[in-house]
């Protein structure tokens, strides 16, 4: 099978793309018309410029999104350039409408430089309620979403750093639990200290990790405090250790997060770490090691990828879209780590119920129970999205009272 080939051909045909515009109010007389534009549209413009809360009322700023890209940072493809990650941006799109109902216009900035990336989402910020930004490089995407989180009074959410995090949290929580080991006990190696790295470090700490137990693996090696060339993101998670190499790191862990690159795991590195031990191999498409040779050191290893064709995928779908819909349903102002942190209990949560037999007819290959197999809830569960925005939007009221 060429897939390559048929993704081509699915993207072209019936029509180029995979998203459109489609009209919410009737179009079928000279009335309609006069309500929809002239003279009728003036009395919302009129509302609005009296008071801008009105945009929720009369326009669709209360259920739009931008996903914005600069295009540096695609895929496992790297900087192909803002209108080549075109395509990425209107796949999330899709996924925003079909699993809650949030639409969106994917927006692609060839900016040429940081701040002229800020300045131009922040000027195209009226029309939204909410800011999903996508596939930016690190360190700059910290930077951008700091500055437009201070500047903006609308949701800012970059999800190659929170949505990887809170579907990691949560996947781990429970690999913990079955592997019957405890969050604040376990070493944790971090294989990877870009956005995602970074923000799965910084959530685990406030889950109760222990800051000390995680070392952070970059390119160059291990981040310690001997280093000279570390931003200020690294130096966060940079600590005392004569640990140099990923290698040594491996040894007695009991965690591995992998957000790196392909390969660059071996089986020794595997055969280092406690038993019962966990991985998370999730470069994509071709992880850091394959499940199938972790499996040949330890059946007892519970294993997850970033990948659709084995167990455990870690997939950002299973948040971003509820994430945004709590948010905008309940017109908050920001996605903080209170809101990440209930975002992984409640995605976690739902791994633990029996599940129904629809979704076992999906995926009838796998064994869907609680279990090393089974340590997240699938997409196309439909309970997903209910237990999702109810529990988010519970916590944003308890919250605010």
């Amino acid at each position: 099978m060429d897939f390559k080939k048929l993704a081509l051909e699915y993207h072209q045909s019936p029509r180029p793309g995979k998203t459109s515009v489609q009209p919410t109010k009737p179009f079928e007389s000279q009335h309609d018309l006069s309500l929809a534009y002239t003279p009728g549209v003036a009395g919302p413009v009129e509302a609005i410029a009296k008071d801008q809360s009105d945009a929720y009322l009369y326009t669709n700023k209360g259920n739009l999104v931008a996903v914005i890209t600069d295009g540096s940072a695609v895929l496992g493809l790297g900087n192909v350039g803002a209108l080549a990650g075109k395509p990425v941006m209107e796949g999330k799109a899709v996924l925003f409408k079909l699993f809650a109902d949030v639409d969106v216009f994917d927006i692609e900035v060839d900016a040429p430089s940081t701040e002229a990336f800020i300045e131009t989402v922040a000027n195209i910020a009226p029309t939204f309620g909410g800011i999903n930004l996508e596939d930016i490089a690190a360190p700059k995407c910290f930077a951008i979403e700091e500055s437009l989180k201070e500047r903006l009074n609308i949701p800012v959410f970059h999800d190659d750093q929170h949505g990887t995090a809170v579907v990691v949290c949560a996947g781990l929580l429970n690999a913990l639990e079955i592997q019957g080991k405890r969050l604040e006990d376990v070493r944790i190696v971090v294989q990877g200290a870009g956005s995602a790295g970074i923000a799965t470090a910084k959530l685990l700490c406030s889950l109760g990790a222990n800051r000390d137990h995680i070392t952070m693996v970059d390119s160059k090696g291990v981040i310690h405090s001997e280093r000279t060339d570390l931003n200020i993101y690294k130096q966060a998670f940079s600590i005392n250790t004569s640990m140099r190499t990923v290698s040594e790191a491996m040894i007695d862990a009991d965690v591995l997060v992998g957000l790196s690159g392909p390969n660059t795991i071996t089986p020794d590195m595997i055969g280092c770490m406690t038993k019962r031990s966990i991985v998370f191999a999730l470069s994509n498409p071709d992880p850091e090691i394959y499940p199938e040779q972790i499996k040949e050191i330890s059946e007892s290893i519970i294993v997850a990828t970033g990948r659709s064709d084995y167990p455990n995928q870690v997939n950002n779908s299973l948040v971003f879209p509820f994430i945004f819909r709590a948010a905008l349903d309940e017109k908050i102002d920001q996605i903080d780590q209170q809101l990440l942190t209930a975002a992984v209990k409640c995605l976690a949560s739902l791994a633990h119920e029996p599940v129904p037999q629809k979704v076992r007819d999906i995926y009838a290959s796998e064994t869907l129970e609680f279990g090393p197999g089974y340590i997240l809830p699938k997409q196309f569960d439909p309970r997903l999205g209910e237990h999702m925005i109810n529990g988010l939007k519970q916590s944003i009221k308890e919250r605010n009272d």
